[in-house]
């Protein structure tokens, strides 16, 4: 007779020769295959419909005015929709996993070790995402930042503390000239006045600081340097007709997050008619209404500097001496 304490309890047992494995590995490989396919039906699915208005643009600004702000915006979408199919992929195999090998009693399931067909796949497989994002990012960057030999239009772009002048220029570099300027001041919001349908280089110069260019409907940023750094880009064509806010978008100082611009994207009659006007000697404001635009800035207003003498030695106060 054996005491209550001392019975000896089944071992764990790898039943790996057992008659039901064969059968268990079989219905598995169809879960695995149709988790597959759900993923590839979902991925089906989601590009089927605009998916970057679904969801707002998985968190990318919608709206693009530019060929490249769109080409831009697709490989985000086409990035976070096979990011989604991985995650789909990856969660139906945890939770397969955690349903599939719970616990049931004191046997361990059947253990898979030293499987080189799966430590193959789960070495590849990321290496092959990785390299298809990489080809694909490539790709757009090159064209995004592609430059042409003579763009139709080039302008100057000039950042200061804190405050833009926009240079209408005969042909690029820094050894062309100036046709016609823009100047902002902190009454006036300075008005960049571009045509559609036209290919357009900006070139970017700063007085004092980096600064940094950005319209949200172009979808990108770019840093205005100091010194002999001149920052290029184009866009090959803007789309549509519009006034659109501008941002300084790097923190230079006290007035930072008040130094607004506006792009005022007009017919390529309408600039033309606009830089007449401008050479002709009138204001910005004068040659916006001579096209029929609005003649100050419709999508921000003049910061308030708060130069008063409240803020300001008032010069009927005596000075004082300091502790």
């Amino acid at each position: 007779m054996v005491a209550r304490s001392s019975e000896v309890r089944p071992s764990a047992v790898r039943h790996s020769a057992s008659p039901g494995v064969g059968g268990r590995r079989g219905r598995g490989a169809g879960r695995l295959a149709g988790l597959g396919l759900g993923g590839v039906a979902l991925l089906v699915l989601l590009t089927g419909c605009d998916v970057g208005q679904t969801f707002h643009g998985f968190g990318w600004p919608q709206g693009g005015i530019s060929p490249e702000s769109k080409r831009m915006y697709d490989l985000w979408i086409a990035s976070c929709i096979a990011a989604l199919a991985v995650g789909v992929f990856v969660w139906g195999l945890i939770f397969w996993c955690v349903v599939r090998y719970r616990k049931r009693g004191n046997a361990l399931p059947v253990q898979t070790r030293y499987n080189m067909p799966m430590e193959f796949l789960y070495t590849i497989a990321p290496i092959l995402i990785v390299s298809v994002l990489f080809y694909y990012t490539a790709i757009v960057q090159t064209d995004v930042d592609k430059l042409s030999k003579n763009p139709d239009v080039t302008v100057e772009v000039v950042a200061f503390k804190w405050n833009w002048q926009f240079n209408y220029r005969d042909g690029q570099g820094t050894e062309a000239s100036t046709t016609a300027s823009t100047l902002g001041t902190s009454e006036v919001i300075p008005v960049l006045v571009l045509p559609t349908n036209r290919s357009i280089r900006f070139e970017e110069t700063s007085r004092d600081v980096i600064h940094s260019f950005w319209v949200p409907e172009l979808l990108f940023k770019r840093d205005v340097m100091p010194g002999k750094i001149r920052n290029v880009f184009e866009v090959s064509s803007l789309d549509a007709e519009g006034a659109y806010v501008g941002r300084c978008a790097e923190l230079c100082g006290s007035y930072h997050a008040f130094m607004n611009f506006e792009l005022r994207v007009v017919s390529p009659e309408k600039y033309d008619q606009f830089l007449a006007a401008k050479q002709s000697g009138k204001s910005t404001q004068d040659a916006l209404s001579a096209i029929g635009e609005q003649p100050y800035a419709t999508t921000t207003q003049p910061f308030d500097t708060r130069r008063t003498q409240d803020n300001f030695n008032p010069d009927d106060v005596p000075a004082r001496t300091g502790s």
